[in-house]
């Protein structure tokens, strides 16, 4: 599973820009903790094959806009590897909900039936969790493990090598990634997390999704359609 050799299913492009940090000993850690964690019989999310889903779903020349979420989901069925997405048949989360609602506002798209992001991610949306791994029931159970050093350079090698990009930094777990961004050549927007806690303290009404279609266009990029297939 945390190998660059044939096993994995890694998209080239991804593979070869991270070959590197598959060396690395903090890359051997995390993979012994999880063998531990599979050992004890603790129950792992996404499941194994969707670990690398937004990396596997978003070459890396093909990415456009970056969202940055924290961990998966903990609960059965939901995480797929996407961060805020949840699988098809799954309940919208109350984060993505807030997230429709400014949608609605800001570009007059319909609230969708369904909380799967999969349509963003193969238009070239960055559905990445900080941390990729997570315990059922047990938040942040993964964090401070490792993934924050891959998922740190995985922010870096799309800096340093697309051309235009829009970073989506909601909350202050996502705004401490900042520094890790060239803000002279792409687009940094923040705002308050949309979690029920804070949306309306700010998210709502941000403007992010016309404002990142802006910022595309005016770099010739085809604008991100929002709006998700039934």
């Amino acid at each position: 599973m945390m190998t660059t050799d044939d096993r994995i299913k890694l998209q080239a492009s991804w593979k070869e820009a991270l070959r590197a940090e598959f060396a690395q000993p903090y890359m051997a850690q995390l993979r012994e903790f999880l063998r531990q964690e599979h050992a004890a019989g603790k129950e792992i999310y996404p499941p194994g094959p969707l670990i690398f889903n937004a990396l596997n779903s978003t070459p890396l020349p093909q990415v456009k806009v970056v969202i940055l979420g924290q961990d998966p989901y903990h609960g059965p069925g939901q995480a797929h590897g996407l961060c805020f997405s949840v699988q098809p048949g799954i309940p919208t989360p109350p984060s993505l909900q807030n997230i429709y609602k400014e949608l609605k506002r800001d570009l007059n798209i319909d609230i969708p039936r369904h909380g799967c992001l999969q349509h963003w991610a193969d238009q070239g949306v960055l559905l990445l969790n900080t941390t990729m791994t997570v315990e059922r029931a047990n938040a942040a159970s993964h964090a401070k493990k490792g993934w924050q050093h891959f998922t740190d350079r995985i922010i870096q090698v799309v800096s340093e090598q697309q051309p235009h990009t829009v970073f989506l930094l909601w909350g202050a777990h996502a705004q401490s990634k900042q520094g890790l961004i060239d803000s002279s050549k792409h687009l940094v927007l923040t705002s308050v997390h949309p979690s029920p806690l804070s949306a309306h303290r700010g998210f709502i009404g941000n403007g992010h999704f016309s404002r990142t279609n802006k910022f595309l266009q005016q770099n010739g990029e085809a604008p991100i359609d929002w709006r998700l297939p039934e």
